[in-house]
């Protein structure tokens, strides 16, 4: 199977790296592609969810993340571009990794401090992909598109923070005592 980056992905299209817009652009839809799977991932993970409080994390972040596909839609939009996306291949293998978990035989608890982990490297994933275009955005001036992906990189930071809360409240010290 070959794999390809988003930077690859470029190759053979219309655009190149011939300037920052077109990273932006292409990080954006890569971005776009990452939230529309994220989307499709959240409810198998919420129900997979043992702890409340990690399930409603999880439902909680679902819409969050519907307002973050709007969100990238309208930055390209700001740019002159049709909404769409590049299929990022980094999500999925992170959202693989979540439904290995999911199906995996195991202790509830145990399965949720597994589920958390999944989800904090997707968490991570994007918190690099959006702090990267909005400084590209930032760069070129385009603050209005700046704003809107510091709307959606405070989120994602903020679910990592919830994430981590859930975790060292309930979810690891249940998982240690199996």
């Amino acid at each position: 199977m070959s794999v390809s980056s988003w930077f690859s992905k470029m190759l053979g299209s219309d655009m190149c790296l011939d300037n920052l817009e077109n990273v932006l652009i292409m990080q954006l839809r890569d971005l776009s592609s990452a939230e529309e799977q994220l989307i499709k991932a959240l409810p198998k993970m919420a129900e997979a969810a043992a702890n409340p409080e990690l399930r409603s994390a999880f439902e909680t972040h679902l819409q969050e993340t519907r307002g973050h596909k709007a969100r990238l839609d309208t930055a390209l939009q700001l740019l002159g571009k049709e909404p769409g996306s590049e299929t990022c291949e980094a999500m999925e293998g992170l959202i693989a990794e979540g439904d290995e978990v999911i199906s995996l035989d195991g202790e509830p608890e145990v399965k949720d401090a597994a589920l958390i982990a999944a989800a904090q490297r997707v968490e991570h994933y994007e918190i690099a992909g959006y702090g990267c275009a909005r400084t590209f955005a930032r760069r070129l001036g385009r603050e209005n598109v700046a704003n809107l992906l510091q709307q959606t990189l405070d989120e994602e930071a903020n679910a990592d923070k919830i994430l981590s809360h859930v975790a060292e409240s309930w979810v690891n010290s249940a998982a240690a005592r199996t």
